[in-house]
């Protein structure tokens, strides 16, 4: 993001998590929802306007679930790898 004089605005690498989930979500819903309702209606003349429809409600699912499960994927993960 640019701000006053071109300074490119950071986001706190706090917020890295929260901010990966943000982008994961967004990413893989657009994929599948885009997928789903091609399936579902094929390329008709309003494609483009349901998907969009589909990725924002898929999106508004997707962004919390990937938010509130991912600490225990990265549990799961942590069980199934070895210890160096």
């Amino acid at each position: 993001m640019l701000g006053e004089g071109n300074v490119i605005l950071m986001i706190p690498k706090k917020y890295a998590p929260l901010l990966f989930g943000l982008v994961l979500s967004a990413i893989m819903s657009f994929i599948i929802s885009g997928v789903a309702t091609w399936k579902a209606v094929g390329f008709e003349p309003n494609f483009f306007g349901v998907w969009m429809g589909s990725w924002l409600a898929s999106w508004l699912v997707a962004f919390p679930t990937v938010t509130l499960v991912a600490p225990l994927a990265k549990r799961a993960v942590g069980m199934l790898i070895t210890k160096d």
